[in-house]
């Protein structure tokens, strides 16, 4: 069995798809980290729903980020490449379904007011947590835009839809009283 303890990063350098180096600090592997962090943000969400459905959503979404992070994990002159081998990328219908998901709640929790205030219910808490690494993950990956190293215009629109349906999924959760 391949041994998860490479030792290749002991010189400050991690690796990208198609054997691509670079320093751990490197604005993609921020990025790359954001999403990842948020990905264990929407587990820990997922884990503290009640509600089948949400578990769902939220699985599938996590399922959505790790196509986005495959992506990520790419520099763009080897993006054809990684298409050829049948990895998926970020779509306009990935980012339909999350604006579908945010109208479907914005129509059942009516406008929204004011501030949200973290920690209603354990779940919503949760979820508001995620919101706000995926705002974080939108922000490495406009970074990444602003200096030239992202082809896909597809990526910050995704998460910043995201983070707008996690605000409303947090909104959902925080009215259904704690058990």
């Amino acid at each position: 069995m391949k041994s998860i303890v490479t030792r290749t990063g002991d010189d400050g350098t991690t690796g990208l798809m198609h054997n691509r180096r670079v320093p751990k600090d490197h604005p993609r592997v921020e990025a790359c980290g954001a999403v990842d962090e948020l990905n264990a943000a929407l587990g820990l969400a997922r884990a503290a729903a009640r509600s089948k459905a949400l578990r769902r959503q939220l699985l599938s979404i996590q399922q959505n980020l790790i196509v986005l992070m495959g992506e990520l994990a790419c520099v763009p002159s080897d993006l054809p490449r990684y298409q050829r081998a049948g990895f998926g990328t970020v779509t306009p219908d990935l980012v339909a379904e999350l604006d579908a998901l945010a109208a479907g709640l914005e129509a059942r929790l009516g406008p929204f007011r004011g501030w949200a205030i973290p920690g209603e219910t354990p779940t919503a808490a949760a979820l508001d947590l995620a919101r706000t690494v995926c705002r974080r993950a939108e922000r490495r990956v406009c970074s990444l835009r602003a200096s030239g190293q992202l082809q896909n215009p597809h990526l910050p629109v995704y998460l910043n839809r995201l983070a707008d349906a996690l605000c409303l999924l947090a909104r959902q959760a925080a009215l259904v009283s704690p058990k």
